[in-house]
């Protein structure tokens, strides 16, 4: 285990350098933010000064360097257009972000995972065509697209829930919702497939032969074996809300750490841009690390070396 956990911690700080070094590059082709932050009637020489002041008139190599060398202790400059530090300014909108994403998570696990059950229970059924049906809607519907009929729907012509900002309660429930809404369709989708490989084998045919019941049979013996893929794709699913919440934040007005990065790019605020990646990629390197070391719980089989 030891050895597996330096292989790992290896494997994540490569995969963040990647990230950032691959940000750092697209952000400085993206144009200079020296001609947004400056009046349009700015001469060459305050651009030149500005631009001097920044930092962006060392060589590109340099700033690399610089950068390099500030991240590793978590320092990634200071906002452009908010002048305050990035990261501090990214915490600040996090929270929301994750109150979001947990919300959206635990809403598609509590109904995924039981509408995949029941699609494989009774295969080729009225119920299993309408949850396969629904998945599919689930998957193909762009998600910009569900949020804007949710604040149509239940917005604007029930009015039963604000249509955007963040405070109480029912301000999270159609965010949480169209989130949740792609995650919800693959869980349920791979559960019931996960399910019904598993429902096919011998030693569940003998666990019903000694006369236990179907629930049990179910939900003690199927699913604990049918739990590896349906971990993984969950595991997977969470780590792309958290990384996949631009739309629905922007949508609903929802002050997170996606809306902010968006923000940072229209306005080329490097630094904030930078340290919103960093952060999404860190919580999804340490997700699947955290699924990795869930599947020995799941499969006893598994050891880690």
């Amino acid at each position: 285990m030891p050895r597996y956990l330096i292989r790992r911690l290896g494997r994540a700080i490569f995969a963040l350098w990647g990230i950032s070094t691959i940000v750092f590059v697209v952000l400085r082709l993206s144009g200079d933010p020296a001609t947004l932050l400056l009046p349009q009637e700015a001469s060459v020489e305050d651009v030149m000064r500005l631009r001097h002041d920044l930092g962006l008139d060392a060589p590109l190599l340099l700033q690399y360097l610089r950068f390099l060398g500030s991240s590793v202790a978590g320092n990634f400059g200071e906002s452009l257009r908010h002048r305050e530090p990035a990261m501090a300014l990214v915490r600040s909108h996090l929270w929301a972000t994750l109150e979001l994403s947990f919300a959206a998570f635990f809403v598609a696990a509590v109904v995924a995972v039981p509408t995949g059950i029941l699609a494989a229970v009774k295969p080729h059924s009225l119920q299993d065509h309408a949850v396969m049906t629904l998945t599919l809607i689930g998957q193909s519907a762009p998600t910009f697209w569900i949020g804007i009929m949710l604040i149509l729907t239940f917005g604007l012509e029930l009015r039963w829930f604000p249509i955007g900002g963040r405070g109480t309660l029912s301000h999270l429930v159609m965010p949480a919702l169209t989130l949740g809404a792609f995650a919800m369709a693959s869980i349920a989708r791979l559960t019931r497939s996960a399910m019904l490989d598993v429902l096919r084998l011998d030693y569940i045919n003998t666990a019903r032969a000694k006369g236990l019941s179907n629930r049990r049979v179910i939900w003690k013996h199927a699913l604990k074996n049918a739990a590896i893929p349906v971990v993984t794709i969950m595991g997977l699913q969470f780590g792309a809300l958290l990384g996949g919440a631009v739309v629905t934040e922007t949508v609903f007005s929802w002050p997170g750490i996606g809306r902010l990065a968006i923000q940072g790019i229209y306005n080329r605020d490097y630094p904030v841009v930078q340290a919103s990646v960093f952060i999404a990629a860190a919580f999804f390197v340490l997700i699947n690390f955290v699924v990795d070391l869930l599947y020995t719980i799941f499969d006893p089989r598994i050891r880690y070396e």
